[in-house]
């Protein structure tokens, strides 16, 4: 099994490049945006505005070295929304334009794309470009597959069924049979089934015209992190999409490339050496985008204290989380206060 992971500008501890280097045997693709372009996470280069060309730059420099690696590149079409211009002849031109530049100067291998729209003009002129359904599609039935496989060659699952291998082998079985492409995100924080999805997607989708406008200050980015402040809702974090480095093996039969969410991570560097390593000794919190670690304050989960019947028991269970006790009684074991660490530490 190799990893795809997500893209991120250096800063002065790492970069992409050297990440890529060091464990370039288990990467098998590198997803970006494209600078100032709307995705699926804060625009790529939001903070230098007055300097894109600079950040384009340094993405480009990067990009040939990744792909002089052997490294897959995937341009990432993932937001929820490109507003007026969603099918207009404007952005068609602009895709077109894009895809080629970037096609003849590096060679995509992949885009991923919530647009229909846009896996239609990438297929229709550059059919040698794998086209994926991005998992803000919420792609987790046979029928949802269907519907889109004129124009996808693979397909994004819907996060929320992680957990339960019985559809992921009807969702394998039906790719193998119709010549498309399975793929998994493992490490998302987001909470299982959120209300609040749609909006959060289109608040980031349209980031680059919000921070213009005189705005009301949130106290947090995304009405779910209202919800996780709470500590009797904690829980939910144990019941939500995100694999355990431990049992990442179980989804090979599945999954040739895992995609690891790194694009804004704080570390993505620690992310891909736990999975690589099938193990994490640490604050489960630390590996998930997003992480909640502000919210949980000086609490962690911490990884070793799962019970042994972690995997077996949330990949069977009937997802009856109102009256089942499972996760709330493991949240009891995994649930660790620093201050009680330090204590004995310092003992």
């Amino acid at each position: 099994m190799k990893f795809s992971i997500g893209y991120q500008l250096p800063d002065e501890y790492d970069s992409m490049t050297s990440i890529a280097t060091d464990y370039v045997e288990h990467i098998e693709e590198v997803y970006f945006a494209w600078p100032g372009a709307a995705s699926g996470r804060t625009p790529l280069g939001i903070l230098e505005q007055n300097n894109m060309e600079y950040v384009k730059g340094i993405l480009e420099e990067e990009l040939r070295t990744l792909k002089n690696l052997g490294i897959k590149l995937v341009l990432l079409y993932n937001s929820n929304c490109y507003g007026d211009k969603s099918i207009s002849i404007v952005f068609q031109n602009e895709i077109k334009e894009l895809v080629g530049y970037l096609d003849s100067k590096f060679g995509l291998d992949t885009i991923t794309t919530t647009s229909p729209f846009v896996a239609k003009v990438v297929k229709e002129t550059f059919p040698h470009i794998e086209i994926r359904a991005s998992v803000n599609m919420r792609v987790g039935t046979v029928k949802g597959m269907d519907y889109l496989s004129e124009h996808f060659d693979g397909f994004y699952m819907q996060r929320e069924f992680n957990r339960d291998f019985k559809r992921i082998k009807t969702l394998h079985e039906w790719c193998s049979k119709h010549n498309k492409k399975l793929h998994l995100l493992a490490n998302s924080g987001c909470l299982n089934f959120c209300s609040n999805q749609t909006y959060h997607d289109n608040l980031v989708a349209h980031e680059s015209e919000i921070v213009k406008n005189e705005n009301i200050d949130l106290k947090n980015p995304s009405p779910c992190w209202d919800y996780m402040e709470k500590k009797e809702n904690w829980v939910s974090f144990l019941q939500n999409s995100w694999i355990r480095p431990e049992d990442i093996e179980h989804y090979t039969p599945y999954f040739n490339t895992v995609k690891l969410a790194t694009r804004m991570h704080s570390n993505p560097r620690k992310v891909l050496a736990a999975y690589v390593r099938h193990k994490f000794k640490g604050n489960m919190l630390d590996l998930t985008e997003p992480g909640y670690s502000k919210i949980f304050g000086d609490y962690i989960i911490d990884n070793t204290l799962f019970p042994k019947d972690w995997f077996e028991t949330t990949s069977k269970c009937n997802k009856d989380c109102e009256n089942c006790m499972y996760c709330s009684e493991t949240l009891k074991k995994v649930l660790v206060d620093i201050n009680d660490l330090n204590a004995v530490y310092v003992q």
